[in-house]
């Protein structure tokens, strides 16, 4: 072989790829541990005595109180937030969209009369940053804190493919009990019962899509904007919290003067109120027995919007509707009266060919 030609080693040398890394792909799995660590930290201050495991083990572990429960049913559900999480990165209000999920699945599972138990979450990035993720937790702990259940795991993902730079996703999984005996379905419910209304706080996390669209796209306000319609700033009256309602849903379960719930949620009334009421039975809605928050008239007139469309898009101002007995009513609305709690009748359950809502 002549002196000037190249070794074998020398050309695999120059032809080599580089090696592959997760890094280089895009997924840094070191920040993504640091994210998981501080997430460690922050959920155990949810932990309670049924908490068998620490985070990061495969699954999490809870001992259920069968003494508390007996005859125990499990009632679960799992949510989003939808693109409210937009708003938030862009106001930088992390804390405030954990809280969000907490209670919005608290309440799902409170209507049927459960008491939360444990909550799971699910979190994927593009880019995971840490101080985000810990900001996320931190709310989703102290909801969890607040309606006495506990964040016992969940999931971190980083994903630069399917997310851009630090856009995440957020999820939640909740799971609690109720007495057999304990459960409300709404089988009982019956003509005459009256819609007895408390309010919503805001959009709570319902018909994002379309207000950004109505308030930024077509009006184009600025977050900071302050709109005399609205009698708020943009950014504040759009994150206004996801109340949780449990605390008022169990106060009227004590009283024993309800036979049914709906958390008004995506599907506004005309959706969630059917989901509860038996078969030959409807609800009729008195369009003037309650005032509609000021957001609520400003998006109608935005996007020239009908009752139907707005109906079916948001919450209207109404966040939670009890179905009470007329004889019961008084009982009711005391036993709201002395927790500080507004509330309003709206209307009454009807006979009908469809489980469906009428306004008139």
């Amino acid at each position: 072989m002549p002196a000037d030609d190249p070794s074998q080693a020398e050309i695999s040398k120059k032809t080599a790829r580089p090696r592959a890394t997760y890094a280089a792909a895009g997924v840094d799995r070191d920040r993504t541990a640091q994210a998981r660590e501080k997430i460690k930290l922050t959920a155990r201050r949810s932990f309670n005595k049924n908490v068998l495991s620490e985070l990061g083990g495969y699954a999490g572990l809870f001992s259920l109180d069968t003494e508390k429960f007996p005859d125990p049913v499990l009632v679960s559900s799992a949510d989003g937030v939808g693109s409210k999480l937009q708003l938030a990165g862009e106001l930088g209000q992390h804390a405030a969209i954990g809280a969000d999920l907490v209670n919005h699945c608290v309440n799902d599972i409170a209507v049927q009369g459960a008491t939360p138990l444990f909550f799971l979450d699910y979190f994927a990035a593009g880019e995971i940053d840490p101080a985000i993720v810990q900001q996320v937790v931190s709310g989703m702990v102290d909801a969890c804190k607040a309606n006495g259940c506990a964040l016992i795991g969940g999931e971190t993902s980083e994903m630069p493919t399917l997310y851009r730079g630090k856009e995440y996703d957020l999820a939640g999984f909740i799971v609690g009990v109720a007495s057999r005996s304990r459960l409300v379905s709404g089988d009982g419910i019956e003509e005459g019962d009256v819609l007895l209304a408390l309010p919503s706080t805001g959009l709570h996390t319902n018909g994002y899509t379309l207000a950004r669209k109505l308030l930024f796209q077509e009006a184009k306000y600025r977050a900071d904007q302050y709109i005399n319609e609205i009698g708020d700033k943009v950014g504040a009256a759009l994150m206004r919290p996801h109340r949780s309602y449990l605390s008022v849903i169990r106060k009227l379960m004590q009283a024993e003067c309800v036979r049914a719930f709906a958390h008004i949620t995506g599907g506004g009334l005309s959706e969630n109120l059917p989901r509860i009421l038996p078969k030959g039975m409807a609800a009729q809605v008195e369009l003037t027995s309650w005032e509609q928050p000021p957001l609520f008239t400003h998006l109608k007139n935005l996007g020239s919007m009908d009752n139907e469309e707005m109906f079916r898009t948001f919450n209207m101002g109404i966040g939670l509707v009890a179905v009470v007995p007329a004889p019961l009513l008084k009982k009711a609305r005391l036993t709201l009266s002395r927790s500080n709690e507004r509330c309003m009748v709206i209307g009454r359950v009807v006979r009908g060919p469809q489980r469906k809502v009428t306004y008139i």
